[in-house]
Parts: structure tokens; C-alpha cells; sequence
């Protein structure tokens, strides 16, 4: 079963980030493109020690990480705030099991957003 832990709790496992300005190289785009991309949920951005950080993991081959965007809207759809969507994509689930963000990141992202959708029940 989910349960709601601070995003820093749930995040703690993430080691690598990028700062907006990263994120802007990584992706050859400007900030402010950077910044829609964070606004339409295409990637997200946490604050740590005062500025918005993007967990490296989200950006691959210099672009968004393509489940992405789609796993955060069946979750905003659902009912979730941006700050909870992250919680749950980084908390284990032992149907899964292991993290929702693991079984995109491997590309199972039909499973994890079945198990999304079954939230909002």
C-alpha cells in the first residue's frame, strides 16, 4: 500500500542531480524552456539547498525521460498534488516490486501506470 513520506525522505536515494541550468545544456534548450518543461510536468524539479534540482536519472540521451510525462498526468489526473506524484513514484510498492521510478526507468511503464490508474479507484 502507498504511503505519503516527505519528497526529501523519498528522494534521499536519488544521488545525482542537475541544476536548471544542467538540465538547459543536457537538453540544448534555454531555462525558460526548461522551466515550461518542469510547468507541463514533463520532468519535475525539487527544491534542494535553495534552488530547483532534477534528479539526473530523468534525462537520458538528452531528453525527458519518456514515461514520464504521461505516469505524472494519470497521477495529477488521479488526484495528486506534483509533490505527492513524486513521493509515490519513489516509494516502493511491493506489487510492483520495487520503486514506480525503477520500473520506468527499465521501461515498464504500462505496469506502473496500471498501478496509477488503480489509485484512483
Amino acid at each position: 500500500m502507498w504511503q505519503s513520506n516527505t519528497v526529501n525522505e523519498v528522494l534521499s536515494g536519488v544521488t545525482d542531480w542537475y541544476t536548471i541550468e544542467e538540465v538547459a545544456e543536457q537538453l540544448g534548450i534555454s531555462v525558460g524552456k526548461v522551466r515550461r518543461l518542469i510547468q507541463e510536468h514533463q520532468i519535475f524539479g525539487v527544491r534542494r539547498d535553495g534552488q530547483i534540482m532534477v534528479p539526473q536519472e530523468i534525462i537520458i540521451d538528452g531528453e525527458p525521460l519518456a514515461s514520464l510525462h504521461g505516469t505524472l498526468i494519470v497521477l495529477l489526473d488521479s488526484g495528486f498534488t506534483i509533490e505527492s506524484a513524486i513521493n509515490w513514484l519513489y516509494t516502493y510498492d511491493e506489487s510492483l516490486p520495487g520503486t514506480p521510478m525503477e520500473f520506468l526507468l527499465k521501461g515498464h511503464k504500462s505496469a506502473v501506470r496500471r498501478l496509477a490508474m488503480s489509485l484512483a479507484l
